[in-house]
């Protein structure tokens, strides 16, 4: 077998889509007002902005370090990629955004995967986890996630993307978008698809 034929078969293609749509729309600002998560549009019906505003970003940090992070954990996830596709392109945006859309209120306008991407890496490491208890990579990982979380409820919330600087100064971290992500992390456990897909 070439080499060729072998990456072309291992490529998460599904993830180097949506990579790449984000990319197009990145590279066409004109387009984020019609795309990004704002309440009061999807209030007046224009549901569409549930999915496409994960894909609307602020700025080239904050593009990098979510598109770049849904990369790694496409090739991560490798052959199993295909089995939860539909799920990270279907249900993950929009149940993020419905959390957000009610929960979260205040919150005007959100965009970027990171949420998606957090709810990738701890499906992930759940499944590492399972994989070897004794393994102290994963729940290190798990640590993080939650020590993330609290900093942003406490020391970090309204000011800023922390170390990514984003190009608007009214964005902050939606932490309440990562809350929803490990919520649906654990739907996903509980669901079965870490045992389905493993």
């Amino acid at each position: 077998m070439n080499f060729r034929s072998w990456a072309a078969r291992k490529l998460p293609w599904g993830f180097v889509t949506v990579a790449l749509v984000a990319l197009f729309l990145h590279c066409h600002a004109g387009w984020r007002s019609i795309l990004l998560f704002d309440h009061a549009a999807i209030a007046g019906g224009q549901w569409w902005r549930l999915w496409t505003g994960h894909l609307v970003h602020f700025g080239w940090p904050h593009f990098v370090a979510d598109v770049g992070l849904f990369l790694i954990l496409g090739f991560m996830l490798g052959v199993k990629q295909a089995r939860l596709f539909p799920v990270v392109l279907l249900l993950l945006p929009a149940v993020i955004s419905v959390a957000v859309y009610f929960f979260a209120p205040g919150m005007a306008r959100y965009g970027g995967l990171s949420a998606v991407d957090l709810t990738l890496l701890l499906f992930v490491a759940g499944q590492g986890w399972q994989h070897n208890w004794k393994d102290w990579f994963w729940p290190a990982v798990l640590v993080v996630y939650v020590g993330e979380i609290v900093l942003e409820s406490t020391i970090g919330q309204g000011r800023g993307g922390g170390l990514i600087r984003f190009d608007d100064p009214e964005i902050h971290v939606a932490t309440s978008a990562h809350i929803a992500a490990a919520a649906c992390a654990l739907l996903m456990f509980a669901g079965g698809l870490g045992k389905r897909a493993g």
